[in-house]
């Protein structure tokens, strides 16, 4: 479901992420009399070396200062490796005062210039996955890469995207995760819970990985079925630029893949068309020169 509030946050994250982690896991016995599909809340407080009365006030949002060590501590017990570690501190952090207006990042002139340079599938897009500016060759690729479109909704709601995909699940897993990570602390904002509620109405495959909570980095390679050149397998680069991500897709040296990119790049319009603004009003409270 949604997060309609950020209110407790930590608490839902550490309850989520309880409920994954199963007693063998961390040495307990598992038995058929638990009740709870992964650890109970006391046995966290004891491989956490916290009390059973702290650790519920943390999940249940009654204590909003846990010191760092003891997330860390509660990190290592629910086996959460060095990005979700990140994620559940983040937590904890103080929160920005919200900004009044909130409006889709502009892409400066030297990127969109960098675009049009690039021998490769290239595209720019925004913490929430909105494609705002993209090359010939990324349109190639996929048309589901052109500006106005959001990379999450097009993986799980669009047919033509889950046919590209060579495995539609193990994407779908990842990106939803990598979206939370993405989001962050603004998960809460306008263009979050636009997207998370709409995905939520359509999608129940999305409705239960959001409830996990999971948190990852997207992959660095990325396998589809394109219609034209057939199986592709493409190295993928983000560069993070303030609120704006360069996306990069390019094939290994002299691989069979590069001469399929070669191929598609020939049937590559010459000139892009103008990046278009994307419709809705959200992202960062300023327009980013």
């Amino acid at each position: 479901m949604p997060d309609g509030s950020d209110a407790n946050r930590l608490g839902e994250y550490l309850h989520a992420r309880r409920d994954l982690t199963r007693p063998e896991q961390v040495g307990i016995p598992g038995g058929t009399n638990r009740r709870v599909p992964g650890l109970r809340r006391e046995e966290v407080a004891m491989l956490a070396g916290i009390s059973s009365d702290y650790y519920l006030r943390l999940e249940r949002g009654r204590d909003h200062n846990p010191s760092p060590q003891v997330l860390e501590a509660i990190a290592r017990v629910l086996q959460l490796d060095e990005v979700e570690t990140e994620y559940l501190l983040g937590l904890n952090a103080p929160r920005p005062r919200a900004r009044r207006k909130q409006r889709v990042p502009r892409v400066p002139g030297r990127l969109r210039h960098l675009l049009a340079a690039v021998q490769v599938p290239a595209f720019v897009e925004d913490l929430h996955f909105d494609v705002l500016a993209s090359n010939p060759l990324a349109l190639a690729l996929s048309p589901r890469l052109r500006p106005g479109e959001n990379r999450l909704r097009s993986l799980l709601l669009d047919p033509e995207e889950r046919r590209f995909q060579r495995d539609w699940e193990a994407a779908v897993v990842e990106s939803i995760a990598a979206f939370r990570r993405s989001v962050g602390e603004s998960v809460t904002d306008q263009r979050a819970v636009e997207l998370v509620g709409e995905l939520s109405l359509s999608s129940s495959r999305f409705r239960t990985l959001w409830a996990r909570h999971d948190v990852k980095t997207l992959g660095d390679s990325s396998a589809v079925d394109h219609p034209v050149v057939g199986e592709l397998r493409l190295n993928r680069e983000k560069l993070r630029m303030g609120e704006l991500i360069l996306v990069l897709y390019y094939p290994d040296q002299g691989s069979a893949d590069a001469e399929k990119l070669q191929l598609l790049a020939s049937l590559a319009p010459a000139h892009a068309p103008e990046p278009a603004t994307a419709d809705h009003s959200v992202a960062s409270g300023d327009l980013i020169d």
